[in-house]
């Protein structure tokens, strides 16, 4: 589910035939802004390169990684996230990159709570941009930190005197 995509078919296709599946997705769910996909996707490559988390495990194919190669070793943008651990990952993100403005920004794209991540991993998966394991689950991204209380961090304003 939360691999990003390095070496499968829709990787090795025109940027233009990439771009239309993006369009259609779009169209399909104009629930997210495309900057939202763009933090989502940035937030998984933070996980892996930043915060060194996921694990090489095998994925389910897709319409698009059929002829992949099964027995492919991960690479570091390939290794494996489940949903609570990239929801965490992307908590962590969204407060380096907006600070106390992280809740804002994220509800500004639509993103209200941590099943909304799950919708635009898994719509992700749909056109290929990323891939899933057996065991994930669309639920997995449901109540894993709550908004109002885990996006505002330990943030104080002082006076200076």
């Amino acid at each position: 589910m939360a691999t990003r995509r390095t070496k499968t078919p829709i990787a090795m296709t025109d940027p233009a035939e990439r771009a239309e599946r993006f369009a259609q997705l779009l169209r399909d769910d104009p629930r997210f802004p495309p900057a939202a996909y763009r933090f989502v996707t940035e937030a998984l490559e933070y996980a892996q390169t930043n915060l060194g988390m996921g694990h090489a495990k095998p994925t389910e194919p897709t319409p698009f990684d059929e002829e992949a190669e099964a027995e492919e070793r991960p690479k570091v943008g390939d290794r494996h996230l489940t949903g609570q651990e990239l929801c965490e990952a992307i908590r962590h993100y969204a407060m380096e990159q907006f600070g106390y403005m992280a809740k804002c920004v994220l509800n500004n794209w639509g993103i209200h709570e941590t099943g909304d991540f799950g919708e635009i991993v898994f719509n992700l998966i749909r056109i290929g941009q990323m891939c899933k394991t057996p065991d994930d689950r669309r639920e997995d991204f449901d109540n894993v930190f709550d908004f109002n209380e885990d996006l505002h961090g330990q943030f104080k304003i002082t006076m200076p005197e």
